[in-house]
């Protein structure tokens, strides 16, 4: 096999949640370079059919992962399914004392209760191929971040959600976490943004240097590895937690 065939998700069908953005649109493009038929899946359909025109065999959906109505729509369109992407997220600063309980409950609605609505939704169609379902987690769910009480909760549940499925589908399925360390997207100049607008070079910074490599991931380096783990050279994985994270968690 040469290094050009590796990897190839030819005549396979992908959802990515979250897919317009980030690590999201990075996924999309990597897993259609692979072959893949993909579909982005996005609360913002302008961008979702904008990458979706950029791709082979690539087709928007207007999805709100915390909406069941939204999600079933786009799963009776589905004829086949043979990976999906658990993407979507998003974030919140502050400790358990500042966490308001509006903010936290909208943190486990997008981040944890998504995951189980989307997946339970397009499970029968990933069985019926025995699928592929990566889930995007974080290191946030396996190491206590300062300031972080309701990301760090909402992403330990993930990696929960991902060994037990793996283990309840051990032989219709593969389910497996991937965990970045802190990844250089939109989403995170939104927070620098939100948070950080008068040093957000600053803060910038430490947000590179809390990786041991120094840096911030890139998108690419993500989609690269979701890419592996949804090919057939990655049969045997399954209900594996995968960092990817610059060396943060082997500190």
């Amino acid at each position: 096999m040469s290094s050009g065939d590796a990897f190839r998700l030819d005549g396979k069908t992908a959802l990515v949640t979250g897919g317009a953005s980030g690590i999201g649109e990075a996924t999309c493009r990597e897993l259609a370079r692979g072959g893949a038929s993909v579909i982005v899946a996005d609360i913002n359909l302008t961008a979702a059919q904008a990458l979706a025109g950029t791709l082979p065999n690539g087709k928007a959906a207007h999805m709100d992962v915390t909406n069941r109505e939204s999600i079933e729509a786009v799963a009776a369109q589905l004829n086949r399914l043979d990976i999906l992407v658990n993407n979507a997220g998003i974030a919140n600063v502050g400790s358990i004392e500042k966490v308001e309980p509006q903010d936290f409950d909208r943190l486990m609605e997008v981040n944890v209760k998504s995951v189980y609505l989307v997946t339970r939704a397009l499970l029968p169609r990933l069985l019926k191929v025995r699928g592929s379902i990566v889930n995007i987690g974080s290191v946030a769910g396996q190491v206590g971040i300062k300031q972080r009480f309701a990301y760090c909760t909402t992403k330990g549940a993930v990696l929960a959600m991902s060994r037990q499925l793996a283990v309840e589908y051990a032989k219709e399925l593969r389910v497996n976490c991937i965990c970045p360390g802190t990844v250089h997207t939109p989403f995170v100049e939104g927070y620098l943004d939100k948070y950080h607008a008068q040093e957000k070079d600053k803060v910038r910074a430490e947000l590179h240097a809390r990786q041991p490599m120094g840096r911030m991931g890139k998108p690419e380096e993500i989609a690269s590895l979701i890419r592996y783990v949804c090919s057939d050279e990655a049969e045997f994985m399954t209900g594996s937690l995968l960092d990817i994270d610059g060396g943060w968690t082997a500190v």
